[in-house]
């Protein structure tokens, strides 16, 4: 275990902050010392893709293959006009 003394400007706004978020300043501290210095994250194979990565997490899908993103813009437009075409009749 290592204790360290703050200097007034940094102990003033660490204070602040755990304030403003509902904990303590201690807890701040960890938080942040933990976020620069330890890696909770495995390291993607250098082969694999994002969604190899990120296959364990919330909100991950496995999706299609079709190019979806290609000429939205375009596929949009023929989306209202189709819709407005239906609502019309």
């Amino acid at each position: 275990m290592t204790i360290i003394i703050l200097p007034p400007d940094i102990e003033g706004p660490l204070v602040e902050q755990a304030r403003q978020q509902g904990i303590t300043p201690e807890q701040l501290a960890l938080d942040s010392l933990r976020a620069l210095f330890v890696s909770t994250a495995e390291e993607p194979a250098a082969d694999g893709t994002l969604y190899d990565f990120l296959a364990g997490y919330i909100g991950t899908i496995d999706g299609t293959t079709e190019a979806l993103s290609e000429d939205c813009g375009q596929r949009f437009t023929d989306g209202l006009l189709n819709r407005s075409h239906v609502i019309g009749r």
